[in-house]
């Protein structure tokens, strides 16, 4: 081409390329003026750039005022056990979970203590979430694969975050082990390169099981491929997490450390016989703080379970003084409870303090942060991210909360001691989630709770597994 009729080319690409610029609801030559002479040129100003750049944004946001020692009295108070530690996993519904179940046996027992095996239950988590993945494939098969539910299945084959539910599902069908029968391994302390191989395996699974359906092919021989599909995700779980045992050998220790008795055999069933004594399901309620929907309303989250046969996430909406009150019953008689938050909102990680107050942000960047709860919810703004175990409470005269404590599952060196410690304002804005024994919750909320669930869909802001 040359140079005339390149000239000419270019000045007939200009008028296009000029309105593709000054789109309606783009940022136009006038607007983006008009945004710079908002804009101030202090030295204040020049002094805040300065610093920002060079200094993570929490450092220079700290509240001075609120960063003296931390009250570590509670009132109210469950007895301590050792902290554990998730490692780089999204496992921090099944710490929590094994957590209250080991409090409740030590309880009980009032001397024995018992670490659960986190691996055990893990493989048996990813081989049921690989199961439920595949099935629902299936049972959607028919669906374009651009339908809404075919996308959630697709989009996540598989993951280490949870609740609650699938503690209890899956220790009642698989029992329960010691961790010294069956330790962590590398890629249950970190999980995501495992996970992403078999998410792999899995999407392409779920292409051959579509297509053994649209051919027509009989459900048998549906079955009988998805459970040799099954077969290799079980071969790479194996390599990956150790095989589960199916029998052992252990004596109980008291909280000295001494052994308890003679070794007795146990299957993992027998054994979760001895330490929970009792099915779960059926014991206790979950309840949540949901400010966008209406109060003493059921509601059950689509798919979200862990197994294909097992129990959706169901649980009653309540405002936060009633989860709060029932928080305290049950930690009045020794119960800790499994909970969920928003933990890294406002979270001082060196002292391990909760506060809403730890950070200025608005000052620090002239501005304000005003959503509320219900708001933050809908606009992905803040969700449950982290369970952890509840075990304290600080009340004032008129049995009102003031602070509260967790066992977390980041290391005993992590926070204080292991744990985070709450303001009451800090939980009434980043709690969420609230598991407890059916015998701390009064007969109205009960009966409330046997209502007819509205479902609500696992896209929902607020329903993002705990990790």
């Amino acid at each position: 081409m040359n140079r005339p009729t390149l000239l000419l080319s270019l000045a007939l690409l200009l008028p296009a390329f000029a309105t593709a610029q000054n789109r309606a609801g783009g940022i136009s030559a006038e607007m983006l003026q008009q945004i710079k002479q908002q804009q101030t040129t202090t030295a204040a100003d020049r002094a805040l750039h300065n610093a920002i750049a060079a200094n993570a944004i929490d450092n220079l946001a700290q509240n001075h005022q609120n960063a003296g020692d931390i009250d570590g009295y509670f009132s109210i108070e469950t007895k301590k056990q050792s902290i554990t530690d998730q490692k780089s996993s999204g496992r921090c519904w099944m710490f929590s979970g094994l957590n209250v179940l080991r409090a409740n046996f030590a309880k009980r027992t009032d001397s024995l203590t018992v670490e659960f095996s986190q691996d055990y239950l893990f493989f048996w988590d990813q081989l049921e979430k690989s199961n439920l993945f595949l099935q629902g494939i299936i049972d959607t098969a028919k669906k374009p694969i651009d339908d809404q539910r075919v996308q959630f299945f697709f989009k996540n084959p598989l993951s280490d975050g949870g609740t609650f539910c699938g503690v209890a599902d899956l220790t009642e069908k698989y029992g329960l082990v010691p961790k010294a029968v069956m330790p962590e391994t590398f890629s249950s302390d970190n999980t995501s390169k495992m996970s992403r191989l078999i998410d792999s395996k899995l999407r392409e699974f779920g292409l051959q099981l579509r297509e053994m359906v649209a051919q027509g092919r009989k459900a048998a021989d549906i079955e009988k491929r998805k459970t040799e599909m099954l077969g290799v995700i079980y071969h790479m779980l194996v390599l990956t997490l150790g095989e589960p045992p199916t029998q052992f050998t252990y004596a109980f220790r008291d909280k000295n450390g001494k052994a308890i008795g003679q070794p007795k055999q146990y299957t993992p069933q027998t054994f979760y016989e001895e330490v929970v004594g009792q099915p779960l399901n059926g014991t206790f309620i979950m309840v949540m703080n949901d400010p966008r929907r209406p109060y003493h309303k059921t509601y059950e989250v689509e798919y979200d379970r862990h197994t294909y046969d097992g129990h959706n996430w169901k649980y009653l909406n309540l405002p936060m003084d009633e989860i709060e009150q029932l928080a305290i019953a049950s930690l009045k008689d020794g119960r800790k409870l499994y909970s969920s938050y928003d933990v890294g909102k406002f979270l001082d990680r060196k002292r391990g303090l909760c506060d809403i107050n730890n950070f200025d942000y608005e000052s620090l960047f002239s501005t304000t942060f005003g959503m509320n709860k219900a708001q933050r919810i809908s606009t992905f703004d803040s969700g449950s991210t982290h369970a952890m175990t509840l075990t304290a409470v600080d009340l004032d005269a008129d049995d009102k909360p003031l602070k509260w404590k967790v066992e977390n599952s980041w290391g005993a060196t992590y926070g204080h001691e292991g744990c985070l410690i709450m303001t009451a304002e800090w939980f009434r804005e980043y709690m969420f989630r609230l598991v407890v024994d059916k015998q701390y919750v009064p007969e109205n909320l009960l009966k409330l709770s046997e209502q007819a669930p509205i479902m609500v869909m696992p896209e929902d802001p607020l329903f993002v597994a705990d990790e």
